[in-house]
């Protein structure tokens, strides 16, 4: 770390602000450009207000084309700034015009530092990202000020001269600030390439969505690590002596990053073959939905309740996947039901058959189907098949459809559908009456008496049915 280098630079910056500060402090014309400065602003502020009120632009601008109508915007939104400068350029030429030796260096560097302000912040407006946005307008307009202030240089020096050697790379903090700033535009610039790219690719009816994403994400991939190598080596950063980092690198995805670089190759894989494309209905373990989104780590499953999961590619590689539009999008669904042993078995199969095809998203063709299964114990059982072709749309609320549809045309064909469970008769027995103990007081039983109440003869049991359901 080169410190006397340091040093020197920063006596000189010191230096130089000081001459600066002394020459400007100790004239008459310091509070005079002040003074001018403020009456700008003000200016600026009625000119603004009374614009603001007797024009609407939104609405003078609502039939123009649309670029127009966001460089007007942008310019109403800095409005009051483009206002004070235009005055005080007019206040500085004025005073240059009528005084030879007036001195107007605060109002050149206010229309400098003003002007440099509107105009970035015009050109960062392409920039959705408020963080993004504030961060390079900021970044611009420091590296602006600096250069309408003379100090540029210096400061630049300054941040040059320190450094720290690692093997053959000298790192400084100007390196790094300029390393950080490229790789930001970079990014961003082959970030928008890559979605303009992708974008196209979906209008391409050739392709398959799977196709069109694994493409995406290719061109993505590359125009990245292009960025990177691009702005490494126009730092003057040779990329060699990136060989440790890259072994680092490599060790954390052998331990760390496992999952991450298996879900990645996953995600790959499956693009790759097209077992699973955006807008297939899946299946995976419990969760049953549309695939959305298919991203470089997870696949994003709707199941129409509200909620998305996000399910990572190496489940689809390990688990068993159900696609139920893999080859084609005709999906078959069946329906379970009983009659009555009195009813036409005919009559339930023409019936059901009907009851399918009255359901609107039911297909015409194949025609729906309905087989006698069984003979039950206490039921005849058949099975109704019919097919789909939006399975996205729902599954349970087609098959809801056709079981009411099935209610009534059973009803209205005189067909009967069986109670749950049979009917059974049980018959229980009533106690039998015990005994009353005989007192002493009482006359002894007579022989017609005992021999009816003889332990010999047994009283005839009494029978009370009893009807329980099931």
């Amino acid at each position: 770390m080169q410190f006397s280098d340091l040093n020197d630079a920063l006596t000189a910056l010191l230096t130089t602000a000081r001459l600066a500060l002394r020459t400007e402090l100790t004239s008459i014309w310091l509070p005079v450009q002040l003074g001018l400065i403020g009456l700008a602003v003000v200016i600026a502020i009625g000119i603004r207000a009374a614009i603001g009120k007797r024009v609407d632009l939104g609405a003078l601008t609502a039939n123009w084309p649309p670029f127009l109508r966001a460089i007007t915007r942008a310019v109403i939104a800095h409005l009051t700034a483009i206002v004070f400068v235009l005055v005080l350029i007019a206040i500085r030429a004025a005073l240059r015009t009528d005084l030879i030796e007036a001195r107007t260096y605060l109002l050149r560097v206010a229309i400098s530092l003003t002007t440099a302000w509107v105009v970035i912040n015009i050109l960062t407006g392409v920039i959705h990202n408020q963080f993004v946005n504030r961060l390079v307008a900021v970044s611009a307009w420091t590296i602006a000020a600096l250069s309408i202030l003379r100090l540029l240089d210096p400061v630049a020096g300054s941040l040059d001269s320190i450094a720290i050697v690692v093997g053959g790379l000298r790192i400084t903090p100007l390196l790094i600030l300029k390393t950080t700033a490229l790789l930001m535009v970079t990014l961003w610039l082959a970030n928008a390439l890559s979605n303009f790219l992708d974008r196209r690719m979906q209008t391409f009816d050739g392709l398959t969505p799977s196709i069109q994403v694994l493409i995406g994400k290719l061109i993505r991939i590359a125009l990245m690590t292009l960025a990177v190598i691009v702005v490494l080596s126009s730092m003057g950063i040779d990329l060699s002596v990136l060989a440790f980092f890259s072994g680092a690198v490599g060790v954390g995805l052998g331990f760390g990053l496992q999952k991450i670089v298996s879900n990645l190759v996953s995600g790959i894989i499956l693009l790759a073959d097209k077992s699973i494309k955006p807008g297939d209905i899946i299946s995976v373990g419990e969760h049953f939905g549309r695939v959305g989104k298919m991203g470089a780590r997870y696949t994003s499953v709707d199941t129409r309740d509200g909620r998305e999961y996000l399910i990572p590619n190496e489940d689809f590689i390990t688990q068993r996947v159900a696609n139920w539009t893999y080859s084609s999008d005709l999906v078959r669904l069946n329906v379970k039901f009983n009659t009555t042993y009195d009813s036409d078995p005919h009559l339930a199969q023409d019936a059901a058959v009907e009851a399918a095809l009255s359901v609107e998203r039911v297909m015409r063709k194949p025609a729906p189907i309905c087989m006698l299964t069984a003979f039950g114990a206490s039921a005849i059982e058949y099975e109704l098949w019919f097919w789909i072709r939006d399975p996205a749309a729902g599954v349970a609320n087609v098959r809801s459809d056709v079981l009411l549809a099935l209610w009534d045309q059973l009803g209205g064909k005189g067909v009967k559908i069986p109670k749950p469970g049979p009917a059974r008769v049980i018959y229980e027995l009533a106690p039998q009456d015990k005994p009353t103990p005989v007192r002493e007081d009482e006359p002894e039983p007579s022989q017609d008496e005992t021999d009816e109440t003889s332990p010999d003869s047994k009283p005839e049991p009494k029978e009370r049915p009893r009807f329980l359901p099931g």
